[in-house]
């Protein structure tokens, strides 16, 4: 996935972050028509009448729908989802789901500033999939859920809290899986429009129309658009996103399915200052970017807003080849462009003196108005992104007597170029241009770009996998599987100085193996024992310039693949009313990599740090009950244990954290939730609680416990309308509104001056934290036409 990885904005205003566009990627039917019994009609080929379902149709399974796979899996469903906001993106939607530690800033999730943590395994180490093609960023493994699809088209969000599976086409999923599946197109012509509006300016549109069957082709399509804009809910800025999916699919002889999806998200977003510890205990809330320009105040909003654009297109086929042979592909393709921009000067007083290019002195001063004379002059510093993606999945499956065989390949191929290039101001503060194209940016005397990152990355990812699950009885399955990986960072930094081409190349190899039990109808048992792995990020390569002829920080190649060995051990209950499941778990991680932000020159850059060996404990839970046709409640838990397990390099010394609690995983973790849906009124709550957190590896600077919820009610109108569908739901988000710090955004090894095991003093960082939203509230009118 193509995306934005953004950072904190440091003391002096300045901030860096990698940006491209994520893929927003292919849509299904619209979230609102996706009732059971559509799904059993497209499952099994039968045509016939079909009605879009708008809203709040109740989902027999609850929320713990049934699973029979043999690892911890945990899903939040269409009769969820389609009773929250319709702003909401995936990590919002997971948040009640067992291990899931989600840090968002803004209510109506448009904010590319939010994290999720799985078991108290960060974002970059969590896989994630859109209708079976890779969503996460390949050069920094990230993933951006307010780019993803418009909630009204999830189907279903699946999270897999230990492992990915084998044929999952990621390459850094040891925290485990989030996969996002989409609704198929209509059988029936219908159109559906939702409008929406909420506190803090927040307006909404969202329209979609499905062609039905086009006439004896078999071939159905559907195309959509969104638009949404809100203003920031704290500080100055706005939000605006424009959003198109369109998919045709077909589907042929016994079981052939075809589709090509096309999806476009462009967007731009303000930043939300992610404050230090202390930063929140002076200001609190009021932490943030300044509203005006006035004499050159390079912390103006509108130095920080961050467009980008992305198109993105999925051709998944499953063909029945016969004999129990099936063949399944995913074909992708991605591209990106997008600009995470701050306030920056250029001058003998400014950030940079304009005086080198790299590690190479110029001889004449820049072509930018104003510096010829020696004078100092404001700038917007972009850190911009150009991405392409392109890759394909392909396995076979042949099913032999008590044998299920599956073969596959993967290959993936990414184009990622960086540049932190520098764009004049007008008089008012505003940019020439935001985007951070090269022709109106800055220039050396002799026109070469002048920036102070100039790379280009090609990562190649391929991998083969083979797997048997064997049926040793009844009851009783055993898995067995390998899979190979070799991934390859090749790319050249183009600034003069000591480095040139850079080469990356890793191969890992990953047996794993499971058991599923099936004791009764109703209960099940399962173990299982995998292995991950997570190359460096390509960041952690180049060397950085400090602006004034020197290497701020070094590239390295040396650093080693994250690798894990997780087992799980679980139960399950999948009774008619009530359905339960509990999951142990245990992971040892060797050169346990960790995302962080490196200072650079007064600027934070994402990376990532290398902590060692890490040792982890945990139970997950999770229960629905049924007591009505229509309602479902649900709780999930988690408690963890994890443990730092050596000392961490530093400043030539050790810090000694060996024995500490690792940084963002929180002892304990509850969720309550619940739907409710009497065809006549319906509603949701979701009640998340997560207790203190870590934010330096020494353990001397955390985070509070606290709690948020979210509520839903609506009413279905047809009755006392024309008869067709007609929904109005209210959504209170963050009901509670709690002032608190959500997560930890920038970990840090230690926040205090600390004496290293070898006696040295190493000088403490501060971390810095993504503030929790504020309270708001939305009002959607759905319609079927």
């Amino acid at each position: 996935m193509i995306g934005t990885l953004i950072g904190p904005i440091a003391g002096n205003g300045r901030k860096r972050a990698w940006m491209g566009a994520a893929t927003a990627l292919a849509l299904a039917t619209t979230g609102t028509a996706r009732a059971a019994d559509s799904a059993n009609a497209d499952a099994d080929g039968q045509d016939g009448p079909r009605q879009i379902r708008v809203i709040g149709h109740p989902d027999p399974e609850g929320l713990l729908p049934d699973q029979q796979v043999p690892k911890a899996v945990s899903t939040i469903g269409a009769a969820f989802i389609e009773k929250q906001a319709a702003t909401f993106n995936a990590f919002q939607l997971v948040n009640i789901l067992p291990g899931a530690n989600v840090a968002g800033t803004d209510p109506f999730g448009l904010s590319t500033s939010s994290s999720l943590s799985l078991r108290g395994l960060g974002q970059d180490a969590i896989g994630v999939t859109m209708e079976g093609a890779p969503q996460n960023d390949i050069g920094y493994y990230y993933a951006y859920p307010a780019q993803f699809a418009d909630a009204e088209n999830v189907a279903r969000v699946e999270l897999s809290q230990g492992s990915a599976d084998i044929a999952a086409p990621v390459v850094n999923a040891v925290g485990g899986l989030l996969a996002l599946s989409l609704d198929a197109p209509h059988r029936d012509f219908g159109v559906l429009a939702d409008a929406s509006v909420g506190s803090f300016n927040e307006r909404r549109g969202f329209v979609r129309v499905d062609t039905g069957t086009i006439g004896n082709t078999g071939l159905r399509a559907f195309v959509s658009y969104s638009n949404n804009q809100a203003d920031n809910w704290r500080g100055p800025g706005v939000d605006k996103r424009q959003h198109i999916d369109a998919k045709i699919a077909g589907e042929w002889g016994n079981g052939n399915t075809a589709s090509l999806s096309v999806s476009y998200n462009d967007a731009s977003n303000s930043t939300y200052l992610s404050p230090t510890l202390a930063d929140w205990q002076a200001q609190g809330r009021g932490y943030n970017l300044s509203a005006s320009y006035g004499s050159g105040d390079l912390n103006y909003w509108r130095l920080y807003r961050q467009p980008f654009r992305n198109l993105y297109f999925a051709a998944p086929l499953h063909l029945a080849l016969g004999t129990g042979l099936t063949l399944d592909t995913t074909s992708y393709l991605q591209f990106g462009y997008g600009n995470s921009p701050y306030g920056a000067s250029i001058g003998p007083d400014g950030y940079y003196p304009g005086t080198y290019l790299g590690t190479q002195a110029l001889d004449a001063p820049l072509k930018l108005a104003g510096t010829e004379n020696g004078g100092t002059v404001n700038v917007l510093g972009n850190w911009l992104g150009e991405q392409m993606r392109a890759g394909q999945i392909a396995r076979l499956t042949l099913k032999r007597g008590a044998h299920t065989l599956t073969a596959g390949l993967w290959i993936d191929y990414g184009s990622d170029r960086v540049v932190e290039s520098f764009t004049p101001l007008n008089a008012n503060g505003d940019p020439v241009d935001g985007w951070g194209h090269d022709e109106p940016a800055v220039h050396t005397a002799d026109g070469r770009l002048y920036s102070l990152a100039d790379t280009k990355t090609i990562t190649v990812a391929k991998a083969f996998f083979l797997a048997d699950s064997i049926a040793l009885s009844p009851k009783v399955t055993l898995d067995l599987g390998f899979k190979g990986v070799d991934l390859l960072h090749a790319g050249r930094n183009n600034l003069p100085g000591n480095q040139g081409r850079i080469h990356f190349d890793s191969f890992a190899a990953l047996p794993r193996a499971a058991v599923h039990v099936q004791v009764s109808d109703r209960q099940q048992i399962f173990a299982n024992v995998t292995t991950n792995f997570r190359a460096p990020d390509e960041y952690t390569l180049y060397d950085t310039y400090d602006g004034y002829g020197g290497i701020a920080s070094y590239g390295t190649t040396a650093l080693k693949n994250e690798y894990s060995l997780a087992q799980e051990l679980g139960w399950r209950w999948q009774g008619r009313n009530l359905s339960a499941s509990a999951t142990g778990f245990h992971y040892a991680f060797r050169n346990r990599l960790v995302a962080t932000m490196a200072n650079v020159n007064g600027a934070l850059v994402n990376t990532t740090l290398n902590g060692g060996r890490q040792e982890s404990w945990g139970v997950d839970a999770e229960v629905d009950w049924r007591p009505l046709a229509g309602m479902s409640l649900y709780a999930s838990g988690e408690w963890l244990r994890a443990r730092i397990k050596d000392n961490l390099p530093a400043d030539g010394d050790y810090l000694p954290t060996a024995g500490k609690v690792a940084v963002s995983s929180p002892n304990w973790q509850f969720a309550l939730g619940g739907t409710y849906d009497d065809t006549r009124l319906f509603g949701s709550f979701a009640l998340k609680y997560l207790g203190p957190q870590f934010a330096t590896f020494m353990n001397d600077e955390r985070i509070a416990g606290y709690a948020t919820l979210d509520l839903s009610v609506g009413v279905h109108l047809a009755g006392w309308l024309d008869g067709k569908r007609t929904d109005l739901r209210l959504n209170a988000i963050n009901v509670t509104d709690p002032h608190v710090l959500s997560g930890v955004q920038a970990v840090t090894p230690a926040a205090r001056d600390t004496v290293g095991t070898g006696g040295t003093l190493i000088a403490g960082q501060a971390p810095t934290y993504y503030i929790g939203s504020g309270r708001a509230f939305m009002v959607t009118l759905a319609r079927q036409f």
